[in-house]
Protein backbone atom coordinates (compact mmCIF):
# COMPACT_ATOMS: atom_id res chain seq x y z
CA UNK A 1 0.00 0.00 0.00
CA UNK A 2 1.43 3.46 -0.91
CA UNK A 3 1.56 6.20 2.01
CA UNK A 4 -1.12 8.29 0.30
CA UNK A 5 -3.51 5.13 0.20
CA UNK A 6 -2.42 4.57 3.84
CA UNK A 7 -2.96 7.53 5.49
CA UNK A 8 -6.52 8.31 3.34
CA UNK A 9 -7.63 5.18 4.89
CA UNK A 10 -6.32 5.97 8.92
CA UNK A 11 -7.79 9.67 8.09
CA UNK A 12 -10.90 8.21 7.96
CA UNK A 13 -10.85 5.35 10.83
CA UNK A 14 -9.51 8.49 12.96
CA UNK A 15 -12.50 10.42 11.29
CA UNK A 16 -15.22 8.07 12.50
CA UNK A 17 -13.99 7.80 15.67
CA UNK A 18 -14.29 11.87 16.42
CA UNK A 19 -10.62 12.42 16.34
CA UNK A 20 -9.79 16.07 15.13
CA UNK A 21 -7.89 16.67 12.40
CA UNK A 22 -7.20 13.17 11.73
CA UNK A 23 -5.27 13.64 8.42
CA UNK A 24 -2.96 15.55 9.72
CA UNK A 25 -2.32 13.07 12.69
CA UNK A 26 -2.19 10.34 10.61
CA UNK A 27 0.42 11.75 8.67
CA UNK A 28 2.48 13.10 11.39
CA UNK A 29 2.29 9.62 12.72
CA UNK A 30 3.54 7.83 9.60
CA UNK A 31 6.11 10.50 9.98
CA UNK A 32 7.30 9.69 13.40
CA UNK A 33 7.13 5.89 12.35
CA UNK A 34 9.52 6.32 9.03
CA UNK A 35 11.42 9.75 9.55
CA UNK A 36 9.94 11.04 6.11
CA UNK A 37 8.04 14.38 5.69
CA UNK A 38 4.48 14.09 6.37
CA UNK A 39 3.58 16.26 3.62
CA UNK A 40 5.36 14.35 1.05
CA UNK A 41 3.68 10.98 2.86
CA UNK A 42 0.53 12.42 1.86
CA UNK A 43 1.25 13.05 -1.72
CA UNK A 44 3.27 9.73 -2.10
CA UNK A 45 1.34 7.44 -4.73
CA UNK A 46 4.52 5.51 -5.75
CA UNK A 47 6.41 3.99 -2.66
CA UNK A 48 5.49 1.28 -0.94
CA UNK A 49 5.07 1.19 3.15
CA UNK A 50 6.70 -1.64 4.50
CA UNK A 51 4.04 -4.15 6.18
CA UNK A 52 5.64 -3.65 9.77
CA UNK A 53 5.32 0.11 9.09
CA UNK A 54 2.04 -0.54 8.33
CA UNK A 55 1.24 -2.45 11.69
CA UNK A 56 3.20 -0.05 13.76
CA UNK A 57 0.46 3.34 12.25
CA UNK A 58 -2.59 0.74 12.59
CA UNK A 59 -1.67 0.57 16.33
CA UNK A 60 -0.90 3.79 17.00
CA UNK A 61 -4.06 4.94 15.34
CA UNK A 62 -5.80 2.47 17.73
CA UNK A 63 -4.55 4.66 20.66
CA UNK A 64 -5.24 7.92 18.77
CA UNK A 65 -8.90 6.74 18.31
CA UNK A 66 -8.87 6.73 22.13
CA UNK A 67 -7.95 10.19 22.06
CA UNK A 68 -4.59 9.41 23.73
CA UNK A 69 -2.60 13.10 22.78
CA UNK A 70 -0.34 12.84 19.82
CA UNK A 71 2.31 13.68 21.79
CA UNK A 72 2.04 10.91 24.25
CA UNK A 73 2.17 8.94 20.78
CA UNK A 74 5.33 10.21 19.81
CA UNK A 75 7.22 11.19 22.81
CA UNK A 76 7.49 14.68 21.96
CA UNK A 77 6.74 17.89 21.73
CA UNK A 78 8.52 21.18 20.22
CA UNK A 79 8.70 24.25 22.33
CA UNK A 80 11.00 27.06 21.68
CA UNK A 81 12.36 25.43 18.67
CA UNK A 82 13.78 22.01 20.69
CA UNK A 83 12.10 18.54 20.98
CA UNK A 84 10.98 18.02 24.59
CA UNK A 85 10.02 14.50 25.44
CA UNK A 86 6.64 14.02 27.10
CA UNK A 87 4.61 11.04 28.26
CA UNK A 88 1.71 10.64 30.69
CA UNK A 89 3.61 11.80 33.25
CA UNK A 90 3.98 15.66 32.20
CA UNK A 91 1.31 18.35 30.65
CA UNK A 92 2.08 18.78 26.84
CA UNK A 93 3.88 22.26 27.07
CA UNK A 94 1.82 24.94 25.28
CA UNK A 95 2.82 27.50 22.45
CA UNK A 96 2.09 30.57 24.78
CA UNK A 97 4.43 28.99 27.90
CA UNK A 98 7.13 29.94 25.20
CA UNK A 99 5.95 33.60 25.95
CA UNK A 100 6.84 32.71 29.30
CA UNK A 101 10.22 31.27 28.80
CA UNK A 102 10.79 34.29 26.43
CA UNK A 103 10.64 36.55 29.42
CA UNK A 104 12.31 34.62 32.19
CA UNK A 105 15.36 34.25 29.89
CA UNK A 106 15.37 38.22 28.67
CA UNK A 107 15.06 38.74 32.98
CA UNK A 108 17.76 36.41 33.15
CA UNK A 109 20.46 38.12 30.92
CA UNK A 110 19.96 41.36 32.72
CA UNK A 111 21.57 39.73 35.87
CA UNK A 112 25.35 39.63 36.56
CA UNK A 113 25.39 36.01 38.23
CA UNK A 114 21.74 34.99 37.46
CA UNK A 115 19.67 32.10 39.36
CA UNK A 116 16.04 31.02 38.17
CA UNK A 117 13.47 28.50 39.52
CA UNK A 118 10.92 27.15 37.75
CA UNK A 119 8.26 26.03 40.18
CA UNK A 120 5.93 22.87 38.96
CA UNK A 121 8.81 22.28 36.17
CA UNK A 122 6.64 19.56 34.45
CA UNK A 123 8.57 18.30 31.37
CA UNK A 124 10.75 20.86 32.55
CA UNK A 125 10.45 23.00 29.24
CA UNK A 126 10.88 26.56 31.13
CA UNK A 127 13.90 25.32 32.89
CA UNK A 128 15.87 23.90 30.14
CA UNK A 129 14.89 26.86 28.25
CA UNK A 130 16.23 28.94 30.91
CA UNK A 131 19.95 27.10 31.06
CA UNK A 132 20.54 26.81 27.52
CA UNK A 133 19.36 30.39 26.55
CA UNK A 134 21.23 31.58 29.87
CA UNK A 135 24.61 29.13 30.35
CA UNK A 136 25.86 30.99 33.15
CA UNK A 137 22.72 30.87 35.12
CA UNK A 138 22.12 28.42 38.16
CA UNK A 139 18.86 27.00 37.34
CA UNK A 140 16.58 24.95 39.37
CA UNK A 141 13.28 23.09 39.18
CA UNK A 142 10.99 21.75 41.73
CA UNK A 143 8.05 19.67 41.00
CA UNK A 144 5.95 17.24 43.55
CA UNK A 145 5.61 14.50 41.02
CA UNK A 146 8.56 12.18 41.37
CA UNK A 147 7.05 11.14 37.34
CA UNK A 148 7.29 14.56 36.40
CA UNK A 149 10.78 15.41 37.85
CA UNK A 150 11.85 11.95 35.75
CA UNK A 151 11.12 13.82 32.59
CA UNK A 152 12.90 16.66 33.22
CA UNK A 153 15.90 14.98 34.40
CA UNK A 154 15.59 13.03 30.86
CA UNK A 155 14.60 16.69 28.88
CA UNK A 156 18.18 18.02 30.42
CA UNK A 157 20.17 15.32 29.68
CA UNK A 158 18.78 15.11 26.51
CA UNK A 159 19.45 18.77 25.42
CA UNK A 160 22.73 19.22 28.08
CA UNK A 161 21.59 21.59 30.24
CA UNK A 162 21.95 21.92 33.74
CA UNK A 163 20.35 22.26 36.67
CA UNK A 164 19.52 21.23 40.34
CA UNK A 165 16.22 19.28 40.92
CA UNK A 166 13.82 19.68 43.68
CA UNK A 167 11.44 16.90 44.76
CA UNK A 168 8.54 18.30 47.08
CA UNK A 169 5.33 20.72 47.66
CA UNK A 170 5.87 23.88 46.39
CA UNK A 171 8.79 26.04 48.25
CA UNK A 172 8.67 23.13 50.72
CA UNK A 173 11.65 21.51 48.78
CA UNK A 174 13.89 24.68 48.66
CA UNK A 175 16.28 25.46 51.13
CA UNK A 176 15.65 28.58 53.25
CA UNK A 177 18.76 30.11 52.11
CA UNK A 178 18.23 30.47 48.27
CA UNK A 179 17.53 33.48 46.34
CA UNK A 180 16.51 33.65 42.80
CA UNK A 181 16.78 36.80 40.04
CA UNK A 182 13.79 34.58 38.34
CA UNK A 183 11.10 32.21 39.57
CA UNK A 184 8.62 31.19 36.67
CA UNK A 185 5.73 29.00 36.96
CA UNK A 186 2.80 27.52 35.20
CA UNK A 187 1.44 26.16 38.10
CA UNK A 188 -2.22 23.80 37.76
CA UNK A 189 -4.85 26.68 37.45
CA UNK A 190 -8.11 25.19 36.02
CA UNK A 191 -10.64 24.92 38.70
CA UNK A 192 -11.73 21.31 40.31
CA UNK A 193 -14.95 21.11 38.78
CA UNK A 194 -14.22 22.09 35.12
CA UNK A 195 -11.24 19.76 34.88
CA UNK A 196 -14.28 17.43 34.07
CA UNK A 197 -15.45 19.49 31.20
CA UNK A 198 -12.04 19.68 29.38
CA UNK A 199 -11.38 18.11 25.99
CA UNK A 200 -10.89 14.50 26.11
CA UNK A 201 -7.17 15.00 25.00
CA UNK A 202 -6.89 17.46 27.99
CA UNK A 203 -8.28 15.01 30.42
CA UNK A 204 -5.31 12.06 29.39
CA UNK A 205 -2.57 14.51 30.79
CA UNK A 206 -2.18 14.17 34.47
CA UNK A 207 -4.82 15.32 37.42
CA UNK A 208 -2.60 17.02 39.37
CA UNK A 209 -0.93 19.32 36.44
CA UNK A 210 -4.54 20.81 35.95
CA UNK A 211 -6.57 20.75 38.86
CA UNK A 212 -6.02 24.64 40.90
CA UNK A 213 -8.12 23.92 43.37
CA UNK A 214 -12.11 25.09 43.71
CA UNK A 215 -11.44 28.18 42.36
CA UNK A 216 -8.26 27.67 39.83
CA UNK A 217 -6.17 30.18 42.48
CA UNK A 218 -5.18 27.50 44.91
CA UNK A 219 -1.47 27.40 43.82
CA UNK A 220 -1.44 31.28 43.20
CA UNK A 221 -1.98 32.31 46.65
CA UNK A 222 0.66 29.78 47.91
CA UNK A 223 2.70 30.96 45.33
CA UNK A 224 2.54 34.43 45.74
CA UNK A 225 2.88 34.63 49.36
CA UNK A 226 5.68 32.84 49.61
CA UNK A 227 7.92 33.74 46.45
CA UNK A 228 9.28 37.00 48.27
CA UNK A 229 11.02 34.60 50.57
CA UNK A 230 13.04 33.42 47.62
CA UNK A 231 13.58 36.47 46.07
CA UNK A 232 16.74 38.90 45.16
CA UNK A 233 15.64 42.37 45.66
CA UNK A 234 14.41 43.84 42.58
CA UNK A 235 13.71 39.82 41.80
CA UNK A 236 10.41 39.05 39.11
CA UNK A 237 7.67 36.48 39.64
CA UNK A 238 6.42 35.22 36.17
CA UNK A 239 3.19 33.50 36.09
CA UNK A 240 1.26 31.62 33.46
CA UNK A 241 -2.21 32.14 34.42
CA UNK A 242 -5.68 31.33 32.58
CA UNK A 243 -7.53 32.93 30.20
CA UNK A 244 -9.88 35.03 32.82
CA UNK A 245 -7.26 34.83 35.86
CA UNK A 246 -4.76 37.80 35.48
CA UNK A 247 -6.70 40.19 37.22
CA UNK A 248 -6.90 38.37 40.19
CA UNK A 249 -3.24 37.11 40.30
CA UNK A 250 -2.15 40.26 39.98
CA UNK A 251 -4.27 41.18 43.52
CA UNK A 252 -2.87 38.07 44.83
CA UNK A 253 0.95 39.65 43.94
CA UNK A 254 -0.51 42.62 45.27
CA UNK A 255 -1.50 41.65 48.61
CA UNK A 256 1.79 39.60 48.86
CA UNK A 257 3.94 42.73 48.61
CA UNK A 258 4.80 43.27 45.37
CA UNK A 259 5.10 46.64 43.73
CA UNK A 260 5.54 46.34 40.21
CA UNK A 261 2.78 44.00 39.24
CA UNK A 262 1.60 43.79 35.10
CA UNK A 263 0.14 41.46 32.39
CA UNK A 264 1.10 40.28 29.52
CA UNK A 265 -0.53 39.01 26.65
CA UNK A 266 -0.55 35.86 24.99
CA UNK A 267 -0.86 35.01 20.78
CA UNK A 268 -4.58 35.31 21.09
CA UNK A 269 -4.18 39.00 23.03
CA UNK A 270 -5.42 36.95 26.03
CA UNK A 271 -4.19 38.50 29.59
CA UNK A 272 -1.87 34.88 29.79
CA UNK A 273 0.81 36.18 31.91
CA UNK A 274 1.20 38.27 34.79
CA UNK A 275 4.74 39.66 36.01
CA UNK A 276 5.35 40.56 39.63
CA UNK A 277 8.60 42.49 40.95
CA UNK A 278 9.53 43.32 43.95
Amino acid sequence: MTPRELLRLMAAELRDAGVPDAEVDASLLLSHITGQNPMNLRLDSWSQVSLADEEKLRALCEKRKTRTPLQYLTGMQSFLGRDFYVDERVLIPRPETELLAERAIAALRMQPSPAALDMCCGSGCLAVSMALGVPKADVHAADLSEGALAVTKLNAERLHAKMTLHQGDLFGSIPESMRFDVIVSNPPYIPAADCLELQEEVRREPLMALDGGADGYDFYRRIAAEAPRFLKDGGVLLLEVGFDQAQGVMALCREAGFREVMAHEDYQHIDRMVEARL
